[in-house]
């Protein structure tokens, strides 16, 4: 189980330090191998196990293939963590009341992580599952997904004075989308906007756009919390749905993250909280 590790941004902070330090070995000089047995380096007589190196070379590396230079980045890093972290210790800052709070929220946090990672994989998809998430998928009704641009504007009066100029052909939509529309993801697009379902938009959008037949435009402006809209229908569809295996990874998801669910919920219900 891997765990992500909070020290990993100090860590890093601290290798310019390392590098400081700590002569970089020669390049024709091979790192000698990691014993997993004997500590990775002894500061004022505590060790540092072998299995910190690795877990915080994980961190230090983002993918990257392991050198001679990341292990000796790795060493001095956490030499460098022990003696700070002691010196903190020394000074009685772990008694601090936020830091203490804020060390014990992280260790919770990482416990809990690792509990429902456990849960997840001991409690694994089954293909009955998978297959039953996807007939119930498949026998509710598909929700027709629209292909629709707008102009949003800030003002009742301009989004009136654009509806009045197309109607007069004095402009295309698109051109003017580009030039007058305060949406800055779909103006540069000429308003245009992903295909979706209404669930994707506000409640007035989504009405007014599902009222207009293809091609059609708004004849008077749609209101909402962003501003006044002009909006054409360009097309719609009624998706189908793919084959079970092209989406068994995302129902593996959503029901892992039901796992996830279920273990909170026996949680809470065996607890006392007041």
């Amino acid at each position: 189980m891997r765990v992500a590790l909070i020290p990993a941004l100090i860590l890093l902070a601290f290798a310019p330090l390392a590098q400081a330090q700590t002569p970089a070995p020669a390049a024709a000089e091979a790192a000698p191998a990691v014993d997993p047995n004997k500590p990775l380096a002894v500061v004022n007589g505590k060790e540092i196990p072998a299995l910190y190196g690795e877990l915080v070379k994980i961190e230090m590396a983002r993918g990257q293939a392991a050198t001679p230079q990341l292990d000796v980045k790795v060493r001095e890093s956490l030499v460098n963590l022990e003696l700070l972290s002691r010196a903190a210790m020394d000074k009685g800052l772990d008694k601090e009341a936020r830091l203490a709070a804020a060390i014990d929220i992280r260790r919770k946090d990482m416990l809990a992580k690792a509990y429902l990672e456990d849960y997840v994989k001991s409690h694994p998809v089954k293909d009955d599952e998978i297959k039953a998430l996807y007939d119930k998928a498949k026998a509710e009704p598909a929700q027709v997904e629209y292909r629709a641009r707008h102009i949003l504007v800030k003002t009742e009066a301009e989004a009136k004075k654009i509806i009045t100029d197309l109607g007069k052909k004095k402009g295309k939509f698109e051109d003017m989308a580009k030039k007058l529309s305060k949406d800055p993801g779909s103006a540069k697009n000429g308003g245009a906007l992903d295909w979706s379902d209404r669930g994707a938009f506000v409640k007035e959008f989504s009405d007014a756009m599902a009222g207009l037949k293809k091609g059609e435009i708004t004849k008077t402006p749609v209101k909402t919390q962003f501003g006044y809209h002009v909006i054409r229908l360009d097309d719609t569809r009624t998706p189908e749905l793919p084959p079970m295996e092209a989406v068994r990874g995302e129902i593996v998801k959503q029901l892992q993250q039901q796992r996830v669910r279920d273990a909170i919920t026996a949680a809470r219900a065996s607890a006392k909280i007041e």
